[in-house]
């Protein structure tokens, strides 16, 4: 029978880590640390507990913003397929990702959605939480993080495409006077 040590050791086996997880979490880890950081929550607002990194800022500048933070997001989620991090685990970053970028895409709106929605801190709180084991990546995971790359950009596109008429139209407005 065994003691109550042995007991309570057997229960929080399956937390750690298997050698080659910790290895694949290790070596992305830095990487997402630094990006939630620099994108999410780089300022501290004083007088507050809130931060806001680059994200909502790079988002003020018509369509370039939000294409170059959802640029750099994508960067990330790739370096993350090609650990072979689970497809769940993906599909769960990239729904940060495409959600930011969506809403992102309304002026004024997105920029305040991205100081509060902080996908990249998201994707960095997913990825320490991740225990499961993974595997090599396949070719299935790869048509996976191409689609969701291609429907990223997309919706970058229409939103740069979108800024540019409204830009144009405001041009037209402010110069037909």
């Amino acid at each position: 029978m065994p003691t109550r040590k042995q007991s309570a050791a057997r229960e929080i086996d399956w937390e750690v880590l298997p050698p080659e997880e910790k290895r694949k979490r290790a070596e992305l880890e830095p990487l997402f640390r630094w990006l939630a950081l620099l994108m999410d929550n780089l300022v501290r607002v004083p007088g507050t507990k809130f931060r806001f990194g680059l994200d909502p800022l790079l988002g003020l500048i018509p369509g370039l913003g939000d294409a170059g933070s959802g640029f750099i997001s994508a960067v990330a989620l790739v370096q993350a397929a090609r650990r072979g991090l689970p497809k769940i685990l993906l599909a769960r970053m990239s729904l940060n990702i495409l959600i930011n970028e969506l809403v992102g895409i309304v002026p004024l709106f997105g920029d305040a959605f991205s100081f509060w929605f902080k996908s990249n801190a998201r994707n960095y709180r997913l990825l320490c939480a991740h225990t499961s084991p993974s595997r090599p990546a396949r070719a299935s995971d790869w048509f996976f993080v191409i689609g969701v790359l291609v429907l990223l950009f997309v919706i970058v596109g229409a939103g740069l495409l979108v800024s540019m008429y409204v830009l144009r139209q405001l041009w037209h407005l402010v110069g037909a006077h």
